[in-house]
């Protein structure tokens, strides 16, 4: 019931901006009123985000209630290129030595041709079954979905918003942020989330850097 409630609010806000539909949020005039509505989404993605242990399966909810891609399903486009190592302190919050091996693993979560995030993984290959290692080697599946029989919880270590819609002080004045004449613009990247995975007894099997690209921030098409 919140999430109906917040996209008919979201549509009110952005109709209010002066558009006959509801375009993409790209297409929108770049006004006060249109980043507010911004921000709004941008803050309700990081809260979703934060309050659910996989992302993989938190986006794709998100994808699904606001019509983001065509494709119904995230798949994890691997990044191939050189490993990057950890530090001794990322050793340390994954509780293993300098003689342990670690994967490392580059992905993009996408539905489609839509880019929803990149993600940097490392993981403890012995902390997984197997048939979850060889399935991480050999397919597009995202990490989440592969190792949820484990039942893993994620801890938050950070989560930063490397957008902001509205300058600081917008609550009090509206100057300054009204360019109706152009389309609000919005970046390549608006997220970034640094985080755990840990299993039964709080052992950590994985650390992620996940890195939300402004795609997710796009609205559909709809009548007023």
């Amino acid at each position: 019931m919140k999430s109906v409630l917040l996209r008919c609010g979201l549509l009110c806000v952005l109709a209010l901006a002066g558009c006959a539909t509801t375009p993409r949020t790209a297409d929108v005039p770049d006004t006060y009123v249109a980043r507010l509505a911004a921000l709004a989404l941008l803050q309700t993605l990081n809260a979703e985000l934060l309050s659910h242990d996989s992302a993989t399966a938190t986006l794709e909810r998100w994808r699904a209630d606001h019509q983001i891609a065509d494709a119904a399903r995230i798949v994890a486009e691997r990044v191939t290129g050189a490993d990057v190592s950890l530090t001794e302190a990322q050793r340390a919050m994954l509780r293993i030595d300098a003689a342990e091996p670690v994967r490392y693993r580059h992905v993009r979560l996408r539905c489609g041709t839509v880019v929803l995030s990149e993600a940097d993984n490392w993981y403890v290959p012995s902390r997984l079954t197997p048939a979850m290692n060889e399935q991480l080697d050999r397919t597009d599946t995202p990490f989440g979905r592969v190792v949820q029989p484990l039942n893993f919880q994620r801890r938050t270590l950070s989560a930063e918003l490397l957008w902001q819609p509205l300058p600081a002080g917008w609550e009090m004045q509206r100057t300054g942020a009204d360019h109706p004449g152009r389309p609000l613009v919005i970046p390549d990247r608006v997220l970034e989330h640094r985080a755990l995975l840990t299993i039964e007894g709080g052992t950590p099997i994985s650390l992620v850097v996940e890195t939300y690209a402004g795609a997710t921030l796009r609205l559909p098409h709809r009548q007023r």
